[in-house]
This record gives structure tokens, C-alpha cells and sequence, in this order.
């Protein structure tokens, strides 16, 4: 996929591209490729192949996003989706939630390089911020743990009202059908799953979790125990 074609997928989903969109992203890609030379961030460098596989599916889900309001990308990484995002919707205030510092030097390289003015870096793990909990309008993860761990992670830390949208692969329904018993325990429920294919033929996922009630305050437990007794 070359930017031209990212245009026309953006397009197509009725989101705003302008020549600023399209320099940004484009010198995000070069970033990305520079930066993983220094670090591993991702095996996906090329520009072509960050446009479809990172930008494309960044994309896909913004339709459930809000006008306006607070998202927090836990797990951020590279900045997939939140940076994304933030680029897409200027008027979205983006938090990225990232646990190692080498990954937050990069977010704010981007950040400052692409002059975002939106997003915010919190080099910290979900589980620590209970400063954060039921903050924001929606939080996001993609790539960063299965679902029922994943719910643990990301509901806490939505508002009553928002959403928790869930990026998955080809296993997202089983995903979600493992975690039916963490989504309604943390105050959740679903709400839409939204099934696409990338023009490269790659299947995504996205789950949309409505958060309709607080989450108990023993959530979330450590990660250690996150991890080893699922909900």
C-alpha cells in the first residue's frame, strides 16, 4: 500500500486527510524505520508495509471513536494505535501508556518531530496508575495481551459510559468468548465486534466494550497475578 492508497482507505471511511495528514505519516514511517535500527520496535519497517499493516489498521476502528474526548492506548509500543489516532483526530486528547522508558524516548521523538500537541507519554504499566482509573473516554490496546488479561488492563481505567476497544487478529471472537466472564465482571459488556480483511488479506478484529458500570476497586491485581489467574 503506498500513501496514495492509505488516502483512499482513510476516505473511504469518511475520515479527513489534508496534505498535513500525509506528512505526518509519512515522516512517522521514516521515524519508525530510522528508530528501529536503535531499538526494537517493530518487525514491520518498510513504508509500504507500515502503511497497510500499522496505519490501515489503525484506521479501521476510528469510526467508534468519539468526537472528542480522552484516549489512553495502553501498551502503546511504537505508538500503534494512539499515535495514529491522535495524527487522524487532532481534537482527540491521547494518552500513551507505555511501561519501557527506551519506547517512551521514541513516542516523544515522534511527538516533538510531528509537532502533536494532543498526546501525552505515561511511562508506567496500566496496573500502576490507579491515578488514572475511570479517566478516560476510551481506552485501546493492540497487540499486547490476550483478552481476558487485556480486560483487566484497559476496563479499570475507562469511564463509566466509555469504551474499551480491543484490536485482535484472526482469533478475536475466541478471544472474546474466553473473556466473557473478566468483561462482565470489570463493569463491561460488548457492544459491537467489528470483522475486516486488510487489502493484503489479513483478517483484524476489533472488539467494542461498553463500560455500563465501575469497575469492583480490587481491580486491577498486580500483573503477576494478572497473568497467571485470569478472570
Amino acid at each position: 500500500m503506498n500513501l496514495g492508497q492509505l488516502q483512499t482507505f482513510a476516505e473511504q471511511r469518511g475520515l479527513v486527510w489534508t496534505d498535513r495528514t500525509a506528512f505526518m505519516l509519512e515522516r512517522y514511517a521514516e521515524l519508525l524505520k530510522e528508530w528501529n535500527g536503535k531499538m526494537n520496535l517493530t518487525a514491520i519497517t518498510e513504508p509500504e508495509d507500515v502503511y497497510e499493516k500499522h496505519f490501515a489498521d489503525c484506521l479501521i476502528p476510528m469510526a467508534y471513536l468519539p468526537g472528542t474526548g480522552t484516549v489512553c492506548d495502553v501498551g502503546s509500543g511504537a505508538g500503534f494505535p494512539g499515535l495514529v489516532f491522535a495524527v487522524m483526530a487532532p481534537e482527540l486528547r491521547v494518552t500513551l501508556l507505555e511501561p519501557m522508558h527506551k519506547r517512551c524516548v521514541f513516542l516523544q521523538a515522534v511527538i516533538a518531530e510531528l509537532g502533536l500537541d494532543n498526546v501525552t507519554v505515561d511511562n508506567r504499566r496500566a496496573e500502576d496508575s490507579a491515578d488514572l482509573r475511570e479517566h478516560f473516554d476510551v481506552t485501546t490496546a493492540r497487540a499486547v495481551a490476550n483478552l481476558p488479561v487485556l480486560s483487566e488492563l484497559c476496563l479499570p481505567l475507562t469511564r463509566t459510559g466509555g469504551i474499551f476497544l480491543a484490536m485482535k487478529g484472526s482469533q478475536g471472537t475466541a478471544e472474546l468468548q474466553a473473556a466473557a466472564h473478566a468483561v462482565a465482571v470489570l463493569g463491561g459488556q460488548t457492544e459491537a465486534v467489528q470483522n475486516e480483511t486488510l487489502p493484503g488479506g489479513e483478517a483484524r478484529t476489533n472488539i467494542i466494550i461498553r463500560k455500563h458500570k465501575p469497575t469492583p476497586a480490587r481491580y486491577p491485581r498486580p500483573y503477576a497475578k494478572i497473568k497467571k489467574n485470569p478472570l
